[in-house]
């Protein structure tokens, strides 16, 4: 099939009502994080206390993110996903009105404990959404094999320009009225289509795990550790990023323009993933993911050499093409290589590892940044694209293994998860 055929035929399966509830189910994930820091900075007049009040809602979800996938693995999607958008939604509106209400001179430490509260329940929509693919496809009989590799390719390419539109709709409200309302926004489209598609007729085609050795499979196999290891090194390159554009930004004297940079990053990538479905498959995915990880670490060392706001500009659009296909390749393997009981949490897993590696390669550019500007933070980038591929490279035979292993132990799994009456999905 060519790209858009098979694109077709992933709208097919659900309808593009679904794809739709899906991308603006993970928008809030996207705000929240830089809608608390603008928030809680604008009413306590502490860039601690916004830079603390985000590091806690990232923290704690990426805390929260792979036990609620282990509970959707034992449970099923529904009840989890139903309690996280109830209770994240409250956990944002309630941040939103002590924010509103602190008065300056007051202690700001309730802000950070509850954005730790409303950031453990706000739920990963797109790992999720990965998770339902395997058995929407097998749902339907005449669905060609290669409608996964373009599952993959969209959601990769969906989170991607999540966490481009998401930051910009921040932005806009900020322009147009007081901070605290992005936090308000970001409550109410989670409330309204996180919930929505933790009640769609696609959660059906996930169950709860049954009794017996199926559940008791192990999760955290050296294949699965490989992969985790990569998207950590992965998202240390996002949070190094944006340190290092900001503080050139606010070096050159524009730092308005650190948000529009940072955003070229996800352009190239997610016009890069949209794109991944189109290789052949006799480009596998282990060598894809060694090829896409090098191609980071020659696309990251320009990022040495940039001297201005227009080298930097071209230099994050060419290092997005290889971010999307990267993550999107690393997402495939710890599909095709975890038992199909232990997926939720394998996904909330790589996600955690990626929220992870954000924090710590923002933290490291920072201090390097405080120390000789935004050049040594991009070279934390560099070194996060060497660590990715490093482990892509000398894991590729543990993994191909594993996945090899899970094709010979699970035939036919796909269709046997399938019930026999699965619901019309495209009327809903």
């Amino acid at each position: 099939m060519s790209p858009v055929q098979s694109y077709r035929q992933l709208l097919a399966l659900t309808g593009p009502l679904y794809v739709l509830i899906a991308f603006l189910g993970r928008l809030p994930l996207a705000m929240s994080q830089i809608a608390a820091l603008l928030a809680v900075s604008g009413a306590t007049g502490s860039y601690a206390a916004g830079g603390v009040t985000a590091g806690a809602l990232a923290v704690s979800n990426a805390v929260g993110a792979p036990i609620a996938g282990s509970l959707t693995d034992r449970v099923g999607q529904r009840p989890v996903l139903v309690v996280q958008s109830v209770v994240g939604t409250l956990g944002l509106f309630a941040l939103a009105a002590l924010t509103w209400a602190h008065e300056p001179g007051q202690p700001w430490w309730p802000l950070p404990a509850t954005a730790a509260v409303a950031g453990a329940f706000v739920p990963q929509i797109g790992t999720m959404a990965r998770v339902r693919w395997r058995p929407i496809s097998a749902a339907a009989t005449d669905a060609d094999p290669r409608v996964m590799d373009a599952a993959f390719s969209y959601e990769g390419a969906a989170d991607e320009a999540s966490f481009v539109l998401g930051p910009a709709l921040v932005g806009v409200i900020v322009a147009i009225t007081a901070p605290v309302t992005s936090l308000v926004v970001a409550a109410l489209l989670l409330g309204a289509f996180g919930t929505w598609f933790a009640l769609h007729p696609t959660v059906t085609l996930v169950g709860a795990a049954p009794a017996g050795p199926a559940h008791a499979a192990r999760l955290l196999t050296p294949a699965l550790l490989v992969l985790a290891g990569t998207q950590l090194g992965i998202g240390m390159v996002f949070g190094s990023i944006q340190t290092g554009t900001s503080v050139l930004a606010t070096q050159a004297g524009q730092p308005g323009l650190t948000g529009l940079l940072h955003a070229l990053l996800g352009i190239g990538s997610v016009l890069a993933g949209l794109a991944v479905v189109a290789l052949p498959e006799s480009v596998g995915q282990v060598r894809r993911l060694r090829i896409f990880t090098l191609a980071l670490v020659v696309l990251a060392l320009p990022l040495l050499l940039v001297f201005s706001i227009g080298t930097l500009s071209v230099a994050l659009l060419c290092l997005g093409v290889a971010v999307a296909p990267s993550m999107i390749t690393t997402f495939t393997l710890a599909e095709r290589s975890t038992p199909p009981r232990r997926l939720g949490a394998a996904m909330t897993t790589l996600a955690a590892m990626t929220g992870t590696g954000y924090a710590l390669g923002a933290a490291l550019a920072g201090q390097l940044a405080d120390l000789g500007g935004y050049r040594p933070a991009f070279a934390v980038t560099v070194i996060a694209t060497i660590v990715a591929a490093c482990l892509a490279w000398s894991g590729s035979l543990t993994v191909r293994r594993a996945v090899a292993a899970a094709r010979t132990q699970q035939p036919g799994a796909d269709r046997a998860d399938a019930p026999a009456d699965s619901p019309d999905l495209t009327r809903r």
